[in-house]
């Protein structure tokens, strides 16, 4: 992997006389400055960042979809050129080469963060960091480097010090350290699940102890909390499987279409209770709740048409509110104990109170 140092080309033309005599820029030499760099830039947007890569007959074509009428020459030039100045890698191991950002290279974007725009990603940061896998963190990773830059320009190495210290998060639940996944295989089942294309792959089933070959149909992956699942059907089998990211240990795109069972949602797949997670729809709650257990329902509503009123029982208040019928819901519930009485649905009531 080598970073091509060529000395930029200079595409300014030179300046012609005016009738007053004072040098001035050309119309068409203007424009044909003007042309260039908004090349140039549509090349810089276009470059993936490492390990992905894009060759110049790509970005030509890309170039044309856009109006540009240039040549894989000329593209070539203007990327030996832009290597100069920015930190772009030239992959000449193989050919046709492959151009991509260097891995670490700060993030490329105009025009500039906003100091509020910075707080906020990097608030996002140290929210996400404990809820999403590393590897959906990691293209992140040039943005939060520009927020924390951005915020070390507008308040200083100690301001941005002191404002660490003062936002803090805490999990609602038992926070769990995510699983490994292999990058290369992430990328792989992307792109098969994007171009709707079939995978041989290899799993490593949990439950038999053994790693086993499949040729899998993708229908599309699913995120529970830090762990991700490839929902496929698996030969000829029509029936939807889950195959759990970090056991995939490898896997290879094929040419050959992917098929998907007629009538298959994924949304309602996945709320289905297959990941124990069971989504029946929107219900009409109605409950009794303790007056101490429900005064966070007044800030913080179960759902925007949610009615407390006063309940016949001194220390309690009656509760209506829509809400979806799920196993959250279920889990939120018996967590009152005997602080929460359902009175309807009765399917939810009786549920509670077994």
């Amino acid at each position: 992997m080598t970073a091509t140092t060529t000395t930029p080309a200079r595409h300014a033309a030179a300046p012609v006389k005016s009738r007053a005599g004072i040098p001035t820029m050309g119309w068409a030499s203007m424009a044909s400055h003007s042309e260039t760099l908004n090349r140039q830039w549509l090349l810089l947007e276009r470059i993936p960042r490492y390990p992905h890569k894009i060759t110049a007959a790509q970005l030509t074509g890309q170039l044309h979809a856009e109006g540009h009428d240039v040549s894989k020459r000329t593209v070539e030039r203007d990327l030996t050129s832009l290597s100069a100045v920015f930190p772009l890698l030239s992959d000449e191991r193989i050919k046709p080469f492959g151009w991509s950002w260097q891995k670490d290279a700060p993030q490329f974007s105009l025009p500039g963060m906003s100091p509020l725009q910075a707080m906020v990603l990097d608030l996002a940061r140290t929210h996400l960091q404990p809820l999403l896998p590393v590897h959906l963190l990691e293209p992140l990773k040039p943005y939060f480097a520009q927020a924390h830059a951005t915020l070390r320009q507008t308040l200083g190495k100690r301001g941005v010090n002191e404002w660490s210290k003062r936002v803090t998060f805490v999990q609602p639940s038992q926070p769990l350290l995510p699983p490994k996944v292999d990058d290369k295989v992430l990328a792989v089942v992307h792109e098969a699940v994007a171009l709707r294309r079939q995978l041989d792959l290899r799993y490593h089933s949990r439950s038999g102890g053994q790693t086993l070959s499949y040729r899998a149909h993708p229908l599309g992956i699913v995120y529970r909390g830090t762990l991700g699942y490839l929902v496929c059907t698996i030969a000829d089998y029509t029936d939807p499987r889950i195959l759990a990211l970090h056991r995939i240990e490898a896997t290879r795109l094929l040419d050959d279409a992917a098929s998907t069972p007629h009538d298959f949602d994924l949304e309602t797949y996945a709320h289905s209770g297959v990941f124990g997670f069971m989504d029946n729809g929107p219900i009409k709650l109605v409950m009794r709740m303790e007056v101490a257990a429900a005064e966070h329902l007044y800030e913080t509503p179960l759902s925007t048409d949610q009615v407390i009123t006063a309940d016949g029982q001194k220390g309690w208040v009656h509760i209506e509110a829509t809400v979806r019928d799920n196993s959250q819901l279920e889990w939120w519930l018996r967590g009152f104990g005997r602080e929460v009485d359902v009175l309807a649905p009765p399917v939810l009531r009786e549920a509670l109170r077994a």
